[in-house]
């Protein structure tokens, strides 16, 4: 329920803060005054479309803000699940919207993107205007109403074929895609067993084009690397031919044997003298690894031309990646595609049970659905005629048909449409032929009426239900509002005295001016204010036979 609804600079809505209770609370005005305004404003706090259009003249931003109490609890449940507890029993909405066209939208006084914001507002009001005049044409919403009307068990019915129908639809692709593939499978599976042989025929090591590089490179140098090799062996142990010079080794012998020399001599050089020998035996260690690495490399014109042979082939396959760890993840890859092509057969086979399963499946709870279906299409009728016959349209006919389709549906096996005639003797046609705007209105009364049973929905709104109503019925309609207002809580813009004489609160809608700004204001109508606005809406002044007449409509209201 809507216990509190604050609105800034929506259009002519310069401040307006509500207060509303249970039951009935209609709110009338001058044409022109901004009733509309008001379900406008409600609808953009509920998540619907937003314009900077909406902003007063000459203000920033609008700011709407509503507080709901004692909602479904399958909402409650949502909004808690989604981390949005009630606060004290409470739930706080806010949506404001800014000239430079930013979008705000809070819950519980924290921001919330609005897809979600949408999708939690959902269940917490449901507004009834001229754009429902128009869906109730539809064929489709006929479906849901229809199982609406069901309640729990029938929409959870609905929701499982609608699973079964997508899930079984996904299969069907699926098998197409597989039935395309297999068609091509032999072309593709030649392709990829030609290209996993050109890989599996080279062979290629994740490392190997780096050590073949370094390989062609030493041999490619080898010559000059010899010659460096010797002469640093040579310098470390041999010298200069003829004996001119003393290699390295040989001068860190006699300095080896100064040393020790010098250490018998004094205790404190011993240190030298093993540093010395340190020196000596590494420069020792290093002529030796000179001299063998030298011995082993030799230019090898064969090798040479194994590793460029080596090199190209690795190239070749470059095709199939930038590196060698790419190209063994390209081979991995086809020779999986490749597995799943010669196991297609198997996967047709797999696939095919599968969806005979869910076909099953799907026709086992569409069949439960349709037979839920036909019995609910026997209330409603029932039931739509006496709501109907309250509301002045007792010799008018509602008939609900289901024609059974071929495929699976998402909405079951057959299709809804609601069959309408006003006048008997006529045929039944559907509502988008025979209906007008006031049968419409009725219709959606009706149809709300025996929604109101089952819908968790806590709060109606209407706005102009009573549109093209008059004599009698008009007292039928408030009647009516009242009666659905006992189980939720009514908003309803009326034009007409008699619906608004059932109303448990009244606000009148007015717009004022004071020569420079014009504003609409909502005040509580109650005592002779309520009466003087009823007399206004029976076309006469705050006297005479209007007033009386307004007076009357009050005291019946009240019987």
């Amino acid at each position: 329920m809507l216990t509190e609804l604050s609105i800034e600079n929506f259009a002519l809505m310069e401040k307006v803060r509500l207060r509303l209770g249970a039951g009935l609370s209609v709110f009338t005005g001058e044409t022109g005054a901004g009733k509309s305004m008001l379900i406008d404003a409600l609808g953009v706090l509920l998540g619907g479309r937003a314009s900077v259009d909406m902003i007063r003249f000459g203000e920033e931003k609008v700011g709407i803000e509503g507080i709901f109490t004692g909602i479904a609890a399958d909402a409650a449940q949502r909004l808690e699940e989604a981390g949005y507890p009630a606060e004290e029993g409470q739930w706080i909405l806010f949506r404001e919207l800014n000239l430079n066209g930013k979008n705000t939208c809070r819950l519980q006084g924290r921001a919330v993107p609005l897809s979600l914001y949408r999708s939690l507002c959902e269940g917490l009001a449901d507004i009834h205007g001229q754009l429902e005049h128009q869906s109730l044409l539809h064929p489709a919403v006929h479906r849901q109403l229809l199982d609406a009307l069901g309640g729990g068990e029938q929409l959870e019915l609905a929701a499982e074929v609608q699973k079964a129908a997508r899930a079984y639809r996904e299969l069907i692709k699926k098998e197409r895609q597989l039935l395309v593939l297999e068609q091509e499978r032999e072309q593709r599976l030649e392709t990829l067993q030609y290209q996993l042989a050109e890989i599996d025929e080279v062979q290629p090591q994740v490392g190997e084009e780096e050590k073949l590089q370094q390989e062609k490179k030493r041999m490619a140098n080898a010559e000059k690397i010899s010659h460096l090799s010797a002469t640093a062996y040579k310098e470390l142990y041999e010298g200069e031919e003829g004996g001119r010079e003393r290699p390295a080794l040989d001068a860190l012998g006699i300095a080896r044997k100064e040393l020790a020399e010098l250490a018998r001599l004094d205790a404190q050089s011993a240190v030298l003298l093993e540093q010395a020998e340190t020196a000596y035996f590494a420069v020792e260690e290093l002529a030796a690894a000179m001299k063998a690495y030298g011995e082993q490399l030799a230019f090898e014109p064969e090798r040479l031309t194994q590793i460029e042979d080596r090199l190209h082939q690795l190239r070749r396959l470059r095709k199939y990646g930038a590196s060698l760890e790419e190209i063994t993840a390209a081979r991995e890859t086809m020779a999986l595609e490749a597995d799943g092509i010669r196991n297609l057969e198997g996967q047709l086979k797999e696939l095919t049970q599968e969806k005979e399963k869910l076909q099953r499946q799907y026709e086992a709870a569409a069949d439960r659905l349709s037979q839920g279906r036909e019995a609910l299409a026997q209330v409603f009728q029932e039931e739509i005629k006496g709501e109907l016959a309250v509301l002045g349209l007792e010799k008018s006919r509602l008939t609900v048909r289901l024609e059974q389709q071929n495929a699976p549906s998402e909405q079951g096996n057959e299709t809804v449409e609601f069959y309408f005639t006003a006048n008997p003797g006529e045929p039944l046609k559907p509502l988008a032929k025979v209906a007008s705007g006031g049968e419409m209105s009725r219709l959606i009364l009706a149809l709300k009426s025996l929604l109101a049973q089952v819908e968790s929905v806590g709060a109606f709104v209407f706005d102009e239900v009573d549109s093209g109503i008059g004599g009698g019925t008009i007292r039928k309609i408030g009647d009516k509002l009242a009666r659905i207002a006992a189980n939720r809580q009514v908003l309803c813009i009326t034009h007409a005295a008699h619906v608004a004489a059932y109303a448990d609160d009244h606000f009148g809608i007015i717009k004022e001016s004071d020569g420079e700004r014009t504003r609409t204001v909502l005040i509580r109508l109650e005592g002779e204010a309520r009466v003087r606005e009823l007399a206004r809406m029976l076309g006469g002044d705050q006297g005479g036979i209007a007033y009386q007449h307004a007076e009357e409509l009050l005291k019946e209201a009240r019987l």
